[in-house]
């Protein structure tokens, strides 16, 4: 079972997926493992439910913390390993501001995707330095990607492709989801949110107007403020930055 364990946590990273490892490493039980994935069954050599219960819920914790360490459980000494997907920026819309973002979230470290169905704008030439290019409607192509380590960036001005999104991006595990558009053109999106029926505090974590105001106009200064926003949340300094 132990090397199935790691044949599967070796499938796992290879994927890019997030995943935990628990191990006990010292009182009873010595040797024990759990495999803990989002959504997926925990694989594990204990057959204690309660336990199994307690440790995959401290993994969940830490994996979406990006954190690992040892717990002590049911006078056991656990060693919890993380491994979070890499940071990445999801964005709808291969605009021109995509391609000053993609420039900025690479020189970052973030792995860059990018999203549309429309072939005339997502093209090879425009986004060969960003990591993925997807030709799909956002919908499709978001479900299966969105973890605690991305953020996703939409930035059509479309309803027809910004809303759609949104409805998966906003109800998902991503840390940031930002939607380009003035004060209008949010409180309208707000309004078609509500009527899709996502509830007004899930609403709530959608950063719009999008980025730092800066008072950028031309698209490497959007991007500019956009990546500030990004960087911001993930380091827990978004309220600062606003006053709040």
């Amino acid at each position: 079972m132990r090397q199935h364990i790691y044949e599967i946590l070796r499938e796992t990273l290879d994927a890019e997926h997030p995943v935990a490892l628990a191990t006990v490493v010292s009182g009873p039980d010595i040797g024990l493992q759990w495999l803990v994935r989002p959504d997926l069954p925990v694989v594990t050599t204990c057959a204690d439910e309660s336990l199994n219960h307690v440790v995959t819920q401290q993994a969940y914790a830490m994996l979406n913390r990006d954190e690992q360490g040892v717990q002590t459980i049911a006078d056991r000494h656990i060693f919890i390993e993380t491994y979070p997907p890499p940071p990445t920026v999801i964005m709808v819309g291969a605009v021109h501001i995509a391609v000053e973002l993609t420039t900025f979230a690479k020189q970052m470290g973030f792995r860059t995707i990018v999203i549309d169905a429309r072939g005339a704008f997502a093209t090879p030439e425009r986004f060969a330095h960003a990591d993925e290019l997807v030709h799909a409607w956002p919908d499709d192509a978001l479900n299966g990607r969105l973890h605690p380590n991305c953020a996703v960036v939409v930035l059509t001005h479309d309803p027809k492709l910004d809303d759609p999104a949104l409805l998966v991006a906003l109800p998902s595990a991503a840390r940031y989801v930002g939607a380009l558009g003035s004060k209008k053109t949010h409180a309208a999106r707000v309004e078609r949110l509500r009527e899709a029926g996502i509830p007004d505090d899930t609403i709530a974590r959608l950063h719009a107007p999008i980025g730092i105001p800066i008072g950028g106009r031309t698209p490497v200064e959007i991007a500019l403020s956009i990546m500030a926003e990004i960087v911001a949340v993930r380091n827990g300094k978004r309220g600062q930055l606003r006053g709040a």
